[in-house]
């Protein structure tokens, strides 16, 4: 509840600017791929300025998303590793325990350790 509450502050006032921002900037601009011919612009586009300033922000959020999942990938690479040494340390737990039932139910003794079942509670 308190997440979406602050989700809703944060947005709504993001979204008021958006809407602001477009019904401001409505004159095109000339955005040129041609460095070096300046004027038959060939490789040109005009569109409006919220657009370009929209589409900036849009290339900036998704080339930040990028850059800061792959910084993450040691630690993702660091948790696969932790959770096969859980399954693995399950599986031998779950082995030993079978095994101390066994002798346990044979009278034995395991290594030089006889192993005695803690009183129910």
């Amino acid at each position: 509840m308190i997440r979406n509450t602050i989700a809703a502050l944060i947005l709504i006032p993001l979204a008021v600017v958006i809407v602001l921002l477009a019904v401001a900037n409505r004159q095109a601009v000339t955005i040129s791929l041609d460095p070096f011919l300046s004027e038959p612009q060939v490789l040109s586009v005009s569109p409006p300025l919220f657009l370009v300033i929209l589409f900036t922000l849009i290339a900036g959020v998704i080339i930040g998303g990028v850059a800061s999942w792959l910084r993450q990938s040691k630690w993702r690479r660091t948790a696969r590793q932790a959770q096969a040494e859980v399954r693995a340390l399950r599986a031998e737990t779950e082995a030993l325990r079978q095994r101390l039932d066994s002798a346990e139910r044979g009278g034995q003794t395991v290594g030089s350790i006889t192993y005695r079942r803690p009183p129910a509670a």
